[in-house]
């Protein structure tokens, strides 16, 4: 019934897809691929079975996007990020510490949101604004999903807060933006001596605003292997570590990096990293606003979330890893003092209804009459288990589904994959007045031949090279 399949932080596709179903989930996200790297995404996306997905290009670094912000084109640059959407088969607006890695390119990185952004007279501040505007304008699904500067930094929480609050205007009838792997960005102090857990101050602002979503990036204490997009960030953390480091840059779109990496309990700036993520979980008090994430595989693999629920509900498994780490850590952190443990229906909101209204997939996350009957049954009785005492036989249950089903079809019994099945892949048809397409598309047309080293025509990725195409549609 199954292939064979390798991997622990970076699973081969195959076992990606059956590790996943395993769990009971069937609707996974790509948060980050180049556009130009885009092809190849679609055709691993192809090749993972069992779920449903979807990718997000990057733009917070793109030279064309950048252009028609710094001259105030929004309505040009949005037309030019809905074809980059229908072209690439994306679903939604990524950024990426914007600006920084432009200036990466060059050697420099931005520390702050109004530091101008080499060669472009733009700062982050404006990209920002401008994408979020774009978003807007184009009725997109979901909101702008953020990976803000001065990721993996000390003290950059401020940078966190800035970033959310330089948004609040801009809101409408749903949230403007999703802030991702939040525990990356909630550090507080100088250095790394004096590192400090500041999710509280972050977690207090998701509550007092509506227009912010975000996510944990929980770290769990393995081996595993940080990529994004963020190449500034991966040069230090090679450098803090020592490990290999790869980055590379993407003609005029992005760059990346890669570096293995351990977190270890002992280690007293892991120790505060783990807790991050668990605080701002548990102190925003709405878990339609907060979702779980390890960050795969940057903050651990996505196999590790049966634990980090246990973590979330139960304070008793918290405080079986509190106390194994140093004392120094226990102090920068307030996780000692959070008495909230999570009920079912909240972690069900946080890994699947919430998740789903908020990436605007309406067939998902509900059992309503419409929806895709993709279900999962897992073996607790919430009368007979008490979560907070028999948190490893929770965690033993949300790794091995009793049963699931993908589209009405049984695929899971018992922790065992019985049929293997292709998923779809979700990607947005976005609509703009076609006079604006037209003159965006004369122009783009010589910025092709000026700046990429592939010719427009086969940079489109048509529908036909998506395993089950799933098209959504906006309103012009």
């Amino acid at each position: 019934m199954t292939r064979s399949g390798v991997g622990h932080s970076i699973p081969s596709t195959l076992t990606t897809g059956y590790r996943y179903a395993r769990m009971g989930y069937t609707t996974v996200i790509e948060p980050a691929t180049a556009p130009l790297k885009t092809r190849h995404t679609h055709e691993e996306l192809n090749d993972i079975p069992m779920i449903d997905k979807a990718c997000f290009p990057l733009f917070g670094n793109n030279w064309l996007v950048m252009e028609y912000l710094s001259q105030g084109k929004v309505e040009e640059c949005a037309a030019l990020v809905a074809w980059m959407l229908q072209a690439t088969k994306g679903y939604a607006i990524k950024i990426v510490n914007p600006g920084g890695i432009e200036a990466w390119a060059w050697g420099k990185n931005v520390s702050s949101l109004d530091d101008q952004v080499p060669h472009f007279n733009i700062t982050p501040r404006e990209i920002l604004r401008g994408l979020c505007k774009v978003n807007e304008l184009l009725k997109l699904p979901h909101s702008i999903h953020v990976h803000p500067n001065n990721l993996g930094k000390p003290g950059n929480f401020e940078t966190t807060i800035e970033t959310m609050d330089c948004l609040r205007d801009l809101g409408g009838s749903k949230p403007t933006l999703h802030m991702t792997h939040v525990q990356f960005e909630g550090y507080g102090g100088k250095d790394w001596f004096s590192v400090t857990s500041e999710a509280p101050e972050i977690a207090n602002y998701v509550n007092a605003h509506d227009h912010v979503t975000a996510d944990m990036g929980q770290i769990v204490f393995t081996d595993t292997t940080t990529m994004t997009a963020d190449g500034p960030f991966q040069y230090q953390l090679h450098l803090l570590s020592g490990n290999k480091w790869m980055n590379f840059d993407v003609e005029v779109e992005s760059g990346a990096g890669i570096v293995p990496f351990t977190y270890k309990r002992s280690n007293s700036v892991n120790a505060v990293q783990w807790a991050v993520g668990l605080e701002l979980a548990l102190l925003v008090k709405n878990p339609w606003r907060v979702y779980l994430t390890t960050d795969h595989p940057n903050g651990g693999p996505f196999t590790a979330y049966p634990k980090v629920i246990s973590w979330l509900m139960s304070k008793k498994a918290r405080q079986k890893i509190v106390a194994k780490i140093p004392r120094g850590a226990r102090r920068r952190t307030c996780i000692e003092s959070i008495d909230r443990e999570m009920t079912l229906s909240e972690i069900a909101v946080m890994t699947r209804a919430g998740t789903a209204k908020a990436l605007g997939l309406k067939d998902k996350g509900h059992l309503a009459v419409g929806a895709d009957a993709d279900i999962a049954v897992y073996g607790v009785n919430p009368k007979l288990v008490d979560p907070s005492n028999d948190y490893k036989e929770l965690a033993k249950a949300f790794g091995n589904a009793s049963y699931v089903l993908k589209g009405g079809q049984i695929i899971v019994n018992e922790g065992s994959i019985v049929k293997s099945i292709d998923g779809k892949t979700f990607w947005v048809d976005a609509k703009v007045p076609a006079d604006v397409m037209s003159s965006m598309l004369q122009e783009l047309e010589s910025k092709f031949a000026e700046y990429y080293t592939v010719k427009m025509e086969n940079y489109v990725i048509q529908e036909s090279y998506l395993g089950q195409s799933a098209p959504l549609l906006t309103a012009t």
